[in-house]
Parts: structure tokens; C-alpha cells; sequence
């Protein structure tokens, strides 16, 4: 194994194109959050039913990043990273600054157009992560990717934070979008500097080599199995961030709190999965293995889940703690990601790691709509307790049995 000095590993984990990809994943989760923050009062502004509605436009926006990751995902790999990087902070920008001029548009049906520009955003958001993820994978030494993509995501995640401080400070939820656009056409300009993976454009020119064949995971049995476990790990992150945070304010009633703000809860989240993510990529370079790390905060985050749904009456303050508890256990979310771009060729590299997250976003419809149906007669606890259940067991089992990447050398094909 190499050694590195230092000198030598800051200036590979502080290289442009890991400042970048940081940069990148912090606007990216701004706007990507910035619906779930501004839901409550963007919605009464509009006199618009806040869970009816506000659950429609949540699931247009997961489709999108559910459609939006099989298209980013394949062109990163037929046209290269750079080209999803640029692409899809262009749409995800314009559709967010049009969400905040929604109170001027002369439409009578203000959910629809509402819920078809969080499904653009969403097409958008879905090519940031991946492509960065996939590119600071493939330019770092091996023996530092683990922490160089934690780093990504542990700054990209305070994101959430200052989308809800700013929602807070403008007093204005429409500034917080024309913010989020604005920042997103900024970092336009960041982008111009950075190089394309070396180890992509080793086989960008290449006939032979099948290039971003989405389909390919689904006519090889192994390798469809190896993608539905890397998917199904990342579960319970989003049945925490998509039932237990976002749509906290379903949960009050029943645990005693008179008032609380699902914008509060997602920002008190995230900064907990800002300091996972930034410790699961130490704990794994520690461990020499990408599975005990993702395992460890995973059975961290369930005793979270059980203290939140099951001690009974609690305050606002400490609903949020437990917000806070649960994300620093689903921090796991980097490594996640990472290990879905070490599972695969670097001819679909882009596709695994823009895809993979994309569908467990994409999947949060699904628990909500199953989260729904057994609320009705089970209660809003008992209902996230199955969910939350199904989602844990899915990903424990696909953690224990997915193969170990840890110092996998990625200069290799499908």
C-alpha cells in the first residue's frame, strides 16, 4: 500500500475537484430540501391542503430524481461526468427560481404546476451526487477515497441547514428559492475549471466498450442482485428523513407536542448526517471495511428510531434531538454511495452511482404511501414502526451480504 505524507493527503482530499463536488452537493441539498422546509408555509401561503397536496408534490419530486438518476447516470457514462455536473445544475437552478415566482403565475390549479416544477427540480437534483461522487472516486488514491467522499457529503449536507436558516432569516419562503437558484448558477461558474476522471477518459474513445447501458443491471443476475442490495442499504436513511423528519408535524399529536416545525426537524437531521457522513468515512478507513462501518451506524440509528416512536410523550426540543440521533446514525449515507460506485465497471460507474440513490429517493413515495394506508387503522406510531421495520431488515441483510470494496481498484470495466 502506499503511504502518503501529510502534505500529500490534504492536497489530494483539498483537490479541486473534491471542493468542487463539495460545493456541488451543498446547493444540491439546499434545493433538494428546501420543498420538505418550506412545505407548511409555502402551501398556506397558497391556501393549498399542506398534507394532501404537500405529499403530491413530495412524490412528483422523488420521481423525478427517481427519472432524472437513469438519465444523468447514463450520459455520465456515455458523455462523461462533467456533462451531468453542468446539465443538471442548469434545470434543478431555473426550476427553483421559477418555484419562487408560483404566488405571480395567473394559474387557478397552483398544486399541479407546483408539483410539475419540484418533478423538473427533481430530474435535476438527481445528476449532482453520482457524478460528483463517481469523479472524486476515480481521481483520489484508493487508500483515501473513503474519507474524500465523506467529505463531499459532510459539507454538502449542511446544505439542509442553511436552507432552513434562510427560510428563517428572509421571513420569506420564495427568497429561499430565488437563493437556491442563484447559488446553483454561481457554481456554474466553478465548474468550468474542473478535469474530467482520468480513468474515464481511458476508455472514452473506445468502440468495443458498452458505455452507460442502464439496462445491463437487469440481464446479469448477479450483478442486478449486487444493485438491489446497494439500493435497498440506503432505505432506512430516507424512512427517516421522508416519514420521521419531514412529516413530523403527523407525529405531535399523538406524542404530546402542541407545536412542530418539519423544517426544523429535517435541519436538526441533517446536522446530525453532516457529522455521520464526515465520521463514517474515518470509521470505515479505521476498520479497513466498508460494510462494518455502514453496519455499526445502522444499528446505531435503530435504537434512535425505537426511543423516537416508542417513549411516549416527549417535548418539541426532543423530538428534534432524536432528529438529530437518527441522522447522525443514517450518516452512513457517503459510504453508501460510494460503495455503489465501487460495485461497478467504470463503463456504468456513472449510471451505479447516479441511479442507486436516485432510487432509494425515488422509493420514498412507496413508504410514504404504505406509511398512508396503515395509519388509517393502525396509527401514524404503528405505521412507521412496519415501515421503518421492512426498510432496516432490507438493509441489514444487503450490508452483511454485498461484497467488501474497501481498497477496490476501480480501473477496471463491466
Amino acid at each position: 500500500m502506499e503511504d502518503f505524507t501529510l502534505n500529500e493527503k490534504l492536497k489530494h482530499l483539498f483537490s479541486f475537484p473534491v471542493i468542487v463536488a463539495a460545493l456541488g452537493y451543498f446547493v444540491d441539498i439546499y434545493d433538494l430540501l428546501l420543498f420538505g422546509i418550506v412545505r407548511v408555509p409555502s402551501l398556506k401561503d397558497m391556501n393549498l391542503d399542506v398534507d394532501t397536496a404537500g405529499t403530491l408534490i413530495l412524490n412528483y419530486q422523488m420521481v423525478g430524481l427517481l427519472l432524472g438518476g437513469i438519465l444523468w447516470g447514463v450520459l455520465g457514462d456515455k458523455k462523461g461526468r462533467l456533462s451531468v455536473l453542468f446539465g443538471s445544475i442548469l434545470v434543478y437552478s431555473i426550476a427553483n427560481i421559477a418555484c419562487g415566482f408560483l404566488p405571480q403565475m395567473p394559474f387557478e390549479d397552483k398544486t399541479n404546476v407546483y408539483a410539475l416544477l419540484r418533478f423538473i427540480a427533481g430530474i435535476g437534483l438527481a445528476g449532482e451526487l453520482g457524478a460528483g461522487i463517481t469523479l472524486v472516486s476515480e481521481s483520489l488514491p484508493k487508500q483515501l477515497r473513503a474519507i474524500g467522499t465523506s467529505i463531499v457529503a459532510g459539507f454538502g449536507l449542511l446544505g439542509a441547514v442553511v436552507a432552513q436558516l434562510t427560510v428563517e432569516l428572509a421571513g420569506d419562503w420564495t427568497i429561499a428559492y430565488f437563493i437556491g437558484g442563484g447559488l446553483g448558477l454561481l457554481l456554474l461558474l466553478l465548474r468550468v475549471s474542473v478535469v474530467e476522471s482520468g480513468i474515464y477518459n481511458d476508455i472514452k474513445d473506445s468502440e468495443t466498450i458498452q458505455k452507460g447501458n442502464f439496462f445491463s443491471f437487469f440481464t446479469n443476475w448477479d450483478r442486478f442482485v449486487k444493485y438491489m442490495k446497494c439500493i435497498a442499504i440506503g432505505l432506512p436513511t430516507w424512512f427517516c428523513i421522508g416519514i420521521l423528519a419531514m412529516m413530523a408535524n403527523q407525529f405531535a399529536p399523538v406524542m404530546g407536542i402542541t407545536n412542530i416545525t418539519p423544517g426544523k426537524a429535517i435541519m436538526w437531521a441533517y446536522v446530525g448526517i453532516s457529522a455521520g457522513d464526515f465520521a463514517s468515512g474515518f470509521i470505515s478507513h479505521w476498520l479497513h471495511s466498508r460494510k462494518k462501518a455502514i453496519l455499526y451506524m445502522m444499528l446505531f440509528t435503530i435504537i434512535g428510531v425505537l426511543l423516537l416512536l416508542f417513549s411516549g410523550k416527549m417535548s418539541e426540543n426532543m423530538y428534534y434531538f432524536y432528529c438529530a440521533w437518527l441522522g447522525l446514525g443514517t450518516g452512513y449515507w457517503a459510504m453508501f454511495v460510494t460503495v455503489g460506485s465501487e460495485q461497478f465497471g467504470t463503463n456504468i460507474r456513472s449510471t451505479a452511482t447516479t441511479t442507486i440513490p436516485n432510487m432509494v429517493r425515488g422509493l420514498v413515495p412507496v413508504m410514504l404511501l404504505a406509511f398512508d394506508g396503515l395509519k388509517i387503522n393502525s396509527g401514524v406510531i404503528t405505521a412507521a414502526a412496519i415501515v421503518g421495520f421492512i426498510a432496516f431488515a432490507l438493509g441489514i441483510f444487503s450490508t452483511l451480504t454485498i461484497e467488501e470494496t474497501h481498497n477496490r481498484d476501480l480501473d477496471f470495466t463491466e
